[in-house]
């Protein structure tokens, strides 16, 4: 054991916390620089859009190296025509759109990558039960992808381990190992259900509802979606019928409880059914001349 003299040990300590100090001034005014589209919310992420795309992109093709694909033709045809709707009224050009059927019925979820790449498990299908419900999951999922929720999510948590400097600068720099790849797969959803927090939640719920609405799919459809979901009619969810993850106190959960959602998808369907016309035929429909421009409301209270 080595004596190291208190001066030396408070210099090392001093220069530890402004190195600390300093990669956390440079993050914040990177972060700073980002907006939420459509909702103008501050986001603290300091990853690039392009980066993030690679990433998952590479994290995609993971996924379907390891999964077993579902080899039902009508299935994969539904969730692509569903897939190609959505893709088209989220006008994301530089995304090359691609979806796939992975065959796991126990795994009720899906999920959507940077660059387009979308995924959808067959345990949710009983669930969706037709287009309107799987196009409300798909524009769902799109939304948090062009929210850049889970480039959000991976900035926190890096920062919250701001002693492992080397992730953070893989993540800058353009190198991906294994750890952060598994990193972007948790942070947008692949393998586990609803990760993201209560504010990306109800942010996705809203743009998803304009995203089907525009795609030619009743935004409507939605409630009984999330009423199947949750096991429940509406006007029984917390009462008499409830999941037994529905005892969970809303305050201790990552998401909105279904009573909470169901209410804010409610709220928000008139400013959907303005974007609403009846899909006419079963091809994509052409993309909008417009960029992506989501007019978002005032969030109901209880968010």
């Amino acid at each position: 054991m080595h004596w190291i003299p208190s001066r030396q040990v408070k210099g090392s300590v001093t220069r530890r916390l402004l190195g600390t100090g300093l990669v956390l001034v440079l993050v914040s005014a990177v972060a700073a620089c980002y907006k939420a589209p459509g909702t103008a919310r501050d986001q603290l992420i300091f990853i690039s859009e392009e980066r993030e795309i690679a990433m998952g992109v590479r994290a995609f093709r993971e996924v379907l190296r390891q999964a077993r694909l579902n080899e039902n033709p009508e299935i994969n045809e539904m969730v692509h025509r569903v897939g190609q709707r959505i893709a088209a009224a989220a006008n994301k050009p530089e995304y090359h759109w691609e979806f796939a059927v992975i065959q796991d019925d126990r795994m009720v979820n899906a999920f959507a990558l940077p660059g387009g790449k979308v995924a959808v498990f067959t345990g949710l299908l009983k669930y969706t039960q037709n287009e309107a419900g799987l196009a409300t999951v798909m524009g769902h999922e799109v939304a948090h992808a062009l929210q850049r929720h889970g480039a959000e999510r991976v900035s926190r948590n890096i920062l919250e381990q701001i002693a492992q400097l080397g992730a953070m600068a893989g993540a800058a720099s353009g190198a991906v190992d294994p750890g952060v790849l598994q990193g972007v797969q948790n942070a947008y959803g692949v393998g586990v259900a609803l990760p993201f927090n209560r504010r990306q939640e109800s942010e996705a719920d809203q743009i998803g509802l304009l995203l089907m609405a525009k795609a030619g799919y009743d935004p409507r459809e939605a409630v009984p979606f999330w009423e199947r979901m949750s096991g429940c009619p509406r006007q029984m969810i917390g009462k008499l019928c409830f999941r037994s993850a529905a005892a969970i106190p809303e305050f201790l959960s990552t998401h909105p409880s279904d009573e909470t959602r169901i209410r804010g998808i409610e709220y928000w369907i008139p400013q959907a059914m303005r974007y609403y016309r009846p899909a006419q035929a079963a091809v994509p429909p052409p993309a909008p001349a417009e960029p992506y421009r989501p007019e978002i409301g005032p969030m109901p209270r209880g968010y």
